[in-house]
């Protein structure tokens, strides 16, 4: 019998990782793991000049068909919490997965089951994130994501978010 590798559905993905290791070398082993599943052998990512953090994160956002976060710290989790936002407001329906190694993102799923509880989110809300403790099972999870028809709001384009912030909307 053959193995045939498995083709993909996603063409790119967004990974959201901090700019350090970490204290647990179980969390540089996992981003390698993590870089062995995606690499194809294709050139990998493009240079892109934008005029800011949010353009570089609409942009990041706009041409991936999913999400990972990786451990990290304030960065990682306030684009994770971002495209997370985005994905609830009905913006996007692309998966959002969280590589939950050694547990690290148990306190933010309990964070966010107790939100739901409190009714701070929607209990109808489609469920955003998509976790596993290692990269090959959320790879297979992601892809065998499908988006649920509870979005929140309605889609938004994402040619619409170059929005003016420079007015202010006080009536004065």
């Amino acid at each position: 019998m053959e193995n045939e590798m498995k083709q993909s559905k996603f063409k790119n993905i967004c990974v959201f990782c901090g700019s350090s290791t970490g204290k647990k070398s179980i969390y540089k082993e996992a981003a390698i793991e993590l870089g062995r599943e995606l690499i194809t052998g294709e050139t990998v990512g493009e240079v892109k000049a934008v005029a800011d953090m949010h353009q570089r994160k609409a942009e990041m956002a706009k041409h991936s068909d999913a999400f990972i976060a990786l451990p990290g710290g304030y960065g990682t989790l306030e684009e994770l919490l971002e495209v997370t936002a985005w994905a609830y407001l009905g913006i996007h329906d692309k998966p959002v997965g969280l590589l939950n190694v050694d547990g690290y993102y148990n306190s933010l799923l309990t964070f966010i089951d107790k939100a739901v509880e409190e009714g701070f989110i929607c209990s109808n809300a489609p469920k955003i994130f998509v976790s596993a403790p290692n990269a090959k099972e959320l790879l297979n999870k992601l892809e065998g994501y499908f988006p649920s028809d509870g979005t929140v709001a309605s889609k938004l384009n994402w040619e619409n978010e170059e929005l003016d912030y420079s007015q202010d909307s006080s009536t004065g």
